[in-house]
């Protein structure tokens, strides 16, 4: 079995040096994973490394490949936000936002050499597996129950917004109990749509004038509601950023102005953490001032 799975990682390798080097940037979030298959479609990229395995480290320092050391946040949005921040002013004209380990688990290497070169906004996202599942009909041509979560087309994810991931006890979350919640917060009187659309594992092309909508306080800002902690996994938060990237990339709705005050935004967030404190889903009299203090309700 694994004798079969080094000579295919070999062949889709041969393949790939046979693909033409894209000039759009690679921003790579890596976790425990040699990426080479990605740096080798790509004239420049910055690897942000995150892995806990020293060998791992070790061997991709030994590779003297561009290499950022990260704090393991426990995803992979972070990296991306930071990188924003950090190079807001010169940033690439197209960025690619990947994983290390996306090839395989939320793409094939197939449908992302169809796509790498694409200029514009991109979902790299496609689980053939699910078709049968998620598609109008299924391999037998009978129509499929319309679920919580179905395909739009073959890259694009579209789920029922119901936070069902804020229950989980492995993802606990400090400052909003739903994603509505965190777009009031964000957004000055947007619209809260009833499905979502993303890409799962947050791996998009994007270009620099859809990352400069907002400022770099932003994006730091951000990633506080995503790096508070791994207890015992990432913050639900992140599952709530996952699913707001598209609008972050491409809404056209203003922000409210602590979303670009660093002070400011800190100083919102004991007010969202007693909000939590509170659940004030079951207590919605009592906690109407604090809703509208906080931007929830108006």
């Amino acid at each position: 079995m694994l004798f079969t799975k080094q000579i295919a990682i070999a062949q889709r390798r041969k393949e790939t040096m046979r693909m033409k080097k894209t000039d759009n940037f690679f921003l790579i979030h890596n976790f425990n994973t040699i990426p080479t298959e990605l740096i080798e479609l790509c004239s420049d990229y910055m690897l942000y490394d995150c892995s806990d395995n020293q060998e791992v480290k070790t061997k991709l320092h030994q590779m003297n490949l561009k290499i950022k050391d990260v704090e393991n946040t426990g995803h992979n949005i972070t990296s991306y936000f930071s990188f924003f921040a950090e190079n807001y002013d010169y940033l690439p004209e197209v960025i690619c936002l990947l994983k290390g380990n996306m090839i395989g688990r939320h793409c094939s290497m197939d449908f992302f050499q169809q796509v790498y070169q694409n200029k514009s906004f991109t979902f790299l996202y496609d689980e053939k597996q699910y078709w049968d599942k998620y598609s109008k009909y299924n391999e037998n041509n009978e129509q499929n129950i319309l679920g919580d979560a179905f395909l739009g087309m073959e890259n694009m994810y579209i789920e029922k917004n119901n936070s069902w991931y804020v229950q989980s006890s492995n993802h606990p979350k400090k400052y909003f109990n739903d994603v509505d919640d965190l777009i009031r917060f964000i957004y000055q009187k947007p619209m809260i749509p009833q499905y979502f659309v993303f890409s799962p594992g947050a791996c998009y092309i994007v270009r620099r004038e859809q990352v400069q909508r907002h400022s770099k306080a932003f994006y730091r800002n951000l990633n506080k509601l995503m790096n508070y902690g791994l207890n015992p996994g990432f913050p639900s938060e992140a599952h709530q950023i996952e699913r707001l990237l598209p609008i972050i990339f491409t809404s056209l709705s203003q922000v409210n102005d602590w979303m670009n005050d660093e002070v400011a935004f800190e100083a919102k967030l004991p007010e969202c953490s007693a909000y939590i404190q509170y659940k004030f889903e079951n207590r919605p009299r009592r906690f109407k001032k604090l809703r509208k203090a906080l931007g929830l309700i108006q």
